[in-house]
């Protein structure tokens, strides 16, 4: 007889643990306390408390190829950098495709999630379960449990002096939807992560933006530099990694900082932060600088105080007749329905193995899926925890002992304390390939570089040279996936195709040989001056 899983959350995260359950014969039941799957990239109009949300007008920051499930392309029709309507219609295909659907309960919430009488023989949970629609509530045992919540759950409301006497409207970003209500006003954007500066370049555009910052920021742009593609392909390669690994970070922070720089002067749009960049989360935006210019968003520093009708920054400098405050100040995240025993998150820290398995319960028979935050998407990572997770639970992979898991767990904790600023944004932060190597060689799915140079050196040119693409990890071990290949190979491809919209002259033969050759020239001369620096 297979075992029950129970999945808890039927977005992103939800979906993969889905499957990997399926994949590895298991039997999945997913709770779902909404009518539809997608989590977060599921836009309503109406707002839930304790459910993220979308704006109307987000686009995803990372691309298209970089995001997928690793055994399911997305169109190559799709944008390279999809609305959220796109990243939805995704997630709803996945499901179907894979027949999902048929393991998902709606209007289902699970309110308690705690060890069954006999745990300590058998590892299983009793999970306690709300219907929304008829109000029941019922118990069911399973033998194990995949957390697919995520990390934005309850909302970051700092107070500031005189905020209750602010006579403006205050909302949480979590809150907001479209600019429509927002036109004509002066509107203070507080914070200065992804979600504010969003918020600030989309309502610049109908009212007068102060967007206030503590410390600033670094801001990245979508595109890489040079030819436009996007640039989590153009960086995240494991060529370019690895010369990076040899490289001075002080050489390496200093680089980025120029080509961040070349941009927009951050200096000169008062952005920049005492730190350097990749010393906390990247803020993404491709418009910021253009307001800035523009006059339509100003920025502005930490708030000291608010007056009824406006607001005092700490440099002394005040803005009046503010109608609007906008808190893009992140969220707290935590796993109440959880006996405290199990997990106690305490100042957004959750001390997991791999950010996944509580590292002292004695049956590793649950894991938290998704909570962590990545420099790239986190769809792979959330599928490589699950495949790794369901695995585990069928005993077919075994972890560390309890101390050898709480070492990986300090030294992850100490790496992330000198890298980054303290705060608790930066609790969760995993570099991408890295993390996804981590996971995958726990897996025994990770590419095994020189076996591919002895028997497929075209492949190993890819996997070396081009992005790191989630297929990598379905080309061997468990899990392997025919179609991984020819989706690597294909890559670039597919990334090309939303862009030619309109046919362009031919360039003469001629034409094309001197421009072969003057870049082979070109990339000759850089690499030798590369090994001869």
């Amino acid at each position: 007889m297979s075992k029950r899983v129970a999945v808890i959350g039927g977005g992103c995260s939800g979906l993969a643990a889905i499957k990997c359950c399926v994949d590895e014969g298991l039997e999945p039941v997913c709770f779902e306390r909404t009518d539809e799957v997608g989590g977060l990239w599921r836009y309503t109009d109406h707002v839930r408390n304790g459910q993220a949300c979308v704006m109307r007008s987000t686009v995803i920051n990372t691309s298209k190829e970089m995001m997928c499930f690793s055994d399911y392309p997305i169109p190559k029709e799709y944008p390279n950098y999809m609305h959220n309507t796109h990243v939805w219609q995704y997630f709803k295909d996945y499901a179907e495709h894979f027949k999902l659907y048929d393991h998902i309960q709606y209007n289902t919430e699970v309110v308690k999630v705690q060890r069954a009488a006999d745990f300590a023989k058998t590892g299983r949970w009793d999970l306690h379960i709300r219907d929304h629609k008829s109000g029941e509530e019922r118990t069911e045992t399973f033998d194990a449990v995949l957390v697919c919540t995520g990390h934005h759950a309850e909302k970051n409301e700092p107070t500031f002096p005189g905020l209750s006497d602010f006579k403006g409207r205050v909302v949480h970003s979590h809150d907001y939807r479209e600019p429509s209500d927002y036109v004509g006003k002066r509107i203070l954007v507080i914070g200065i992560g992804n979600s504010g500066v969003d918020l600030a370049v989309e309502l610049s555009r109908c009212g007068q933006v102060f967007l206030s910052t503590r410390r600033g920021a670094w801001v990245f742009k979508r595109l890489g530099s040079g030819a436009g593609l996007p640039g989590d392909i153009m960086y995240n390669t494991r060529l370019r990694l690895a010369v990076t690994s040899l490289l001075p970070t002080s050489f390496v922070l200093n680089s980025i900082k120029k080509e961040i720089n070349n941009q927009f002067d951050h200096d000169l749009y008062s952005l920049t932060p005492s730190y350097p960049p990749l010393t906390q989360h990247p803020t993404m935006n491709d418009d910021l600088g253009n307001r800035i210019a523009c006059g339509s968003v100003k920025v502005k520093t930490d708030v000291k105080k608010f007056t009824p009708t406006g607001v005092e920054f700490v440099d002394g400098t005040v803005e009046e007749n503010i109608d609007e405050v906008l808190l893009a100040t992140g969220y707290i995240f935590g796993f109440p329905f959880i006996e405290k025993e199990v997990v106690d998150v305490k100042n957004n820290r959750l001390p997991f193995y791999k950010y996944m398995f509580p590292p002292d319960l004695e049956h590793k028979t649950l894991a938290v899926i998704g909570c962590i935050q990545p420099l790239g998407a986190i769809m792979p990572i959330a599928e490589l925890q699950c495949r790794l997770a369901t695995r585990v639970f069928k005993g077919e992979v075994k972890l560390p002992s309890a101390s050898e898991m709480w070492e990986d767990i300090r030294a992850k904790e100490n790496a992330m304390a000198q890298r980054y600023w303290k705060s608790s944004r930066h609790t969760i932060q995993v570099d991408w390939v890295p993390f996804m190597d981590e996971l995958a060689k726990l897996n025994g799915c990770k590419p095994d570089i020189v076996s591919l140079i002895k028997t497929d050196p075209v492949l190993a040119w890819h996997v070396i040279t081009g992005p790191c693409t989630p297929y990598q990890y379905r080309l061997m071990g468990p899990g392997k996936w025919a179609g991984a290949r020819d989706a690597i190979l294909t890559t670039m491809d597919r990334v090309r195709f939303p862009l030619a919209t309109r046919p362009l002259p031919k360039k003469s033969a001629e034409t094309r040989q001197f421009l072969f050759w003057f870049l082979l020239v070109v990339v000759a001369v850089m690499i030798i001056r590369f090994f001869l620096a």
